[in-house]
C-alpha cells in the first residue's frame, strides 16, 4: 500500500522504498507525487537512488496513477527502473505542482461563486488537466450570471484573506459542514475549506487534490468563454493564477500592437474595430452590387441562340460571385447557362417547359460534376466546363 504524502505537507522532497515494479512503472510505499484524479493532472518529478554498483541513478517520473483496489500509486518512469526494495529519494516538479494547485483551488472557488449567484448552478463535471480548465454547470447560467460570478470571485479574492484548511472527518460528521455538494466517498473524508479571518467558510468541498494555502494565490481567475454541451450543461472555460496572468498579459500586448496599428489607444480599440467592420460590410455590399451588375451586363451582351421556342445565352463569368445575378431576372422564355473558369456552373430558366435542375443534373452527369437546385435556378461544379456546356446545348437541341 502507498502512503500519500501530498495531503499532509507541501514538502516536495520525500524518501520511500520501491514495493512493486512492472515494466516502466514502480509503486512506492510512500509518495508526494499526486496521481491523476478528480480532474487534476498527475505530478511529474524525479526519483534518485544508488545502483547495485554504487553509482548514482535517476529516472524522470512522467505520470502517476492510482490502483485503488490494491491501494497503490504507480509512477511511470523514463530510463532506468529501480528494483523492488530499493530506497529512493523523490522530488516533485514544483512549478507543475503549483500550477495544478492554482487551477484546482480556482475551480472550487469559481464553483462556489456560481452557487452564490444562483444555487441552481451546480457542478456536473470538471477538468483541470490543461491551462484552459473547464467547469460544467447545470442550471443554464446566462452571460449576466457568468459575469456576476467572475466579479464576485474577483472581489472576494482581492478583499478577503481566505486560508486553506484540510481536515479529515468521519462521514457521520459531514452534516456539520456546509458542503457545496455531496461527497462521492464515505468513511473518513478529506475536506478542503477556504475560510475567512472571522472563521466563516467561503467554500467547503470533499476533495483529495492539491491546493494553494491562500485563495488569493489562485488569482486571477478569468472566464474565457462558455458553451452549451450535451445534456443541457453549460461549459465554463477559465484560467487561473500565473497561467491566467500570462494569458492576459499576452492578450493585452497583442491589443496594444493592434491599437498602435490603428493609431488609437487600447481602450478605443473596440470602437475602431466596430467602425472598420461596418466599413467592410458597406464595401462588401458595393462589391456584390458591382459583381451583379457586371455579370448581368456580360449575360445581356452574350450571343443568343434560338432553339425552338427557347432563347439560350451562354456566358463565361470571371468570378463565381456573379453566378446568381446572371441566372435571375431573365426575360420570359429565356434560358441562361453561366460558367466560370474555376468550374462553378449554373442554369437559370424562365421557360415553363425547361427545368433548370433537371438540365443541370444531366449536364453534370455528363461532365463529372455535382449540384442541384430548383426548376428556375440550379448551380453546381464540374471539372470539365466545356463538356458541361456541350451537354446542355445538346440536350436543348434534342428538345427543340
Amino acid at each position: 500500500m502507498t502512503r500519500a504524502l501530498y495531503h499532509g505537507s507541501h514538502d516536495l522532497l520525500f524518501t520511500a522504498h520501491v514495493t512493486h515494479a512492472a515494466g516502466q512503472e514502480v509503486a512506492l510505499d510512500a509518495t508526494a507525487l499526486y496521481p491523476e484524479a478528480g480532474g487534476q493532472a498527475a505530478d511529474t518529478g524525479t526519483l534518485r537512488w544508488t545502483g547495485a554498483d554504487g553509482a548514482p541513478r535517476a529516472a524522470t517520473v512522467t505520470h502517476s496513477r492510482q490502483e485503488k483496489a490494491a491501494g497503490l500509486i504507480w509512477h511511470a518512469l523514463t530510463g532506468d527502473v529501480p528494483p523492488v526494495g530499493t530506497p529512493v529519494k523523490g522530488e516533485v516538479d514544483a512549478a507543475r505542482r503549483w500550477r495544478h494547485s492554482q487551477r484546482h483551488s480556482a475551480e472550487h472557488l469559481l464553483a462556489q461563486a456560481f452557487v452564490r449567484v444562483n444555487p441552481a448552478f451546480t457542478v456536473n463535471a470538471v477538468n483541470m488537466t490543461g491551462p484552459e480548465c473547464t467547469l460544467d454547470l447545470r442550471g443554464d447560467p446566462a452571460e449576466l450570471h457568468v459575469r456576476a460570478a467572475e466579479t464576485l470571485l474577483r472581489e472576494t479574492l482581492g478583499r478577503t484573506d481566505l486560508t486553506l484548511e484540510t481536515p479529515v472527518v468521519p462521514d457521520h460528521d459531514l452534516p456539520r459542514y456546509p458542503l457545496r455538494r455531496a461527497p462521492k466517498v464515505s468513511g473518513n473524508v478529506r475536506l478542503v475549506i477556504f475560510r475567512d479571518g472571522q472563521g466563516e467558510p467561503f467554500d467547503v468541498s470533499a476533495c483529495g487534490g492539491t491546493h494553494v494555502p491562500r485563495a488569493s494565490m489562485a488569482a486571477p481567475v478569468v472566464i474565457l468563454r462558455t458553451e452549451r454541451v450535451r445534456g443541457g450543461v453549460t461549459r465554463v472555460t477559465f484560467m487561473a493564477g500565473e497561467e491566467a496572468g500570462a494569458h492576459l498579459s499576452g492578450v493585452y500586448a497583442g491589443a496594444r500592437r493592434l491599437a498602435a496599428g490603428f493609431s488609437v489607444p487600447v481602450e478605443r480599440l473596440p470602437e475602431r474595430v466596430e467602425a472598420l467592420t461596418a466599413e467592410r460590410a458597406a464595401l462588401a455590399a458595393q462589391v456584390d452590387a458591382l459583381h451583379a451588375a457586371h455579370a448581368r451586363t456580360l449575360r445581356d451582351a452574350a450571343r443568343s441562340e434560338t432553339l425552338g421556342d427557347v432563347t439560350l445565352r451562354v456566358v463565361t463569368l470571371p468570378d463565381p460571385a456573379g453566378l446568381l445575378p446572371a441566372l435571375t431576372d431573365l426575360k420570359p422564355g429565356e434560358v441562361v447557362v453561366a460558367v466560370t473558369d474555376g468550374g462553378r456552373v449554373g442554369i437559370g430558366s424562365a421557360h415553363p417547359d425547361l427545368n433548370a435542375a433537371g438540365a443541370l443534373r444531366a449536364a453534370l452527369t455528363a461532365s463529372g460534376g455535382r449540384g442541384g437546385g430548383r426548376p428556375d435556378l440550379a448551380q453546381g461544379s464540374t471539372p470539365d466546363v466545356a463538356a458541361f456546356t456541350r451537354a446542355v446545348r445538346g440536350a436543348l437541341l434534342t428538345t427543340a
